[in-house]
């Protein structure tokens, strides 16, 4: 009797539940079509809003181009741009969506000083950002190296947050800002040219004038090496077990590898033609000779007898 009772009780809550819920709908149907419209306006405005950044994007870099601005400056603006024009966007929205201008900024305040805490890296790297287009260590196409850190690479893209880096194995390494501006650096592509050093040992027995006479010639005779410029052979030291010569010229920066991978190989041949030997380590091992066992043991007799 007792479950004949209840059941038709929690039978008649659920129905009523359900009535309530539908007579809410049907009362808010105005104000659940109104919101939806605002909603697909706002998408619509946000998609009409990303063509337009686009385009203002787009007549910013070809305004920079036309004026020979750094590379690096131009991709640092893009992505500020970018940054600034979309949250302008999203701040329209909202404003469209009924929200107080007040209660918007409020709000970005108070997200600014959480993300300013929460994001401390990201703002050093920032200002990381800023410093490296007013303070120009590098621009994009440089070759730099951070020896701290163990990074190399030629500079592809200068972002806010981040410097894209390619490898010599064409690897991308992304830097954050920061990292380049707090630690020193080598820019080896800023200037045009490039000394080359190179130190090559010969033997002491060699011909000291004529291993010079040879390598003076290669660098006159070597298309790579910049004839106006000074060049120089000269004896860098006296090794353990070799004469170091030492030869300095200039060349192109972007030649500076291939050249010098020519002249060593060119030395190397050269120096084996004439007869002039390049050292390298070696043990010479004296082995004594062994005592002959039958007058030893001839020996251990005449003793004993």
């Amino acid at each position: 009797m007792i479950q004949d009772v209840i059941q038709p009780d929690a039978a008649g809550d659920a129905a009523q539940d359900v009535n309530q819920l539908f007579q809410l709908i049907q009362d808010n149907i105005p104000n659940i079509a109104g919101f939806g419209m605002r909603v697909l306006l706002a998408l619509v405005f946000f998609f009409i809003g990303g063509k337009v950044i686009k385009w203002i994007r787009k007549i910013v870099r070809r305004s920079f181009e036309r004026t020979s601005v750094d590379a690096g400056v131009m991709q640092f603006v893009d992505s500020m741009l970018k940054f600034g024009l979309y949250a302008l966007l999203v701040f329209m929205i909202a404003s469209n969506f009924g929200i107080e201008s007040s209660s918007i900024a409020a709000l970005i305040a108070s997200a600014g000083v959480a993300l300013g805490l929460a994001l401390q890296g990201s703002l050093s790297n920032f200002a990381g950002g800023i410093l490296i287009l007013l303070l120009k260590p590098f621009a994009v196409g440089d070759y730099i190296i951070v020896p701290q850190e163990e990074i190399e690479g030629t500079v592809k893209e200068i972002q806010i947050f981040y410097t894209r880096m390619a490898t010599v194995d064409n690897q991308t390494v992304v830097v954050p800002n920061s990292i380049l501006t707090e630690n020193s650096l080598t820019n080896v592509t800023a200037r045009p040219e490039r000394q080359l050093d190179l130190k090559v040992g010969i033997d002491y027995g060699a011909d000291l004038k004529k291993a010079k006479k040879l390598i003076e010639d290669m660098l006159c005779q070597d298309p790579g090496i910049i004839q106006e410029e000074e060049m120089r052979v000269f004896v860098d030291s006296l090794g353990e077990s070799a004469v170091v010569l030492g030869l300095r010229a200039w060349v192109k920066t972007e030649e500076y590898w291939a050249v010098r991978w020519r002249l060593m190989e060119q030395i190397k041949l050269t120096f084996d033609e004439e007869g002039i030997e390049i050292p390298y380590n070696h043990i010479t091992v004296h082995m004594k000779p062994a005592e002959n066992s039958e007058s030893s043991e001839r020996g251990n007799c005449e003793k004993n007898s």
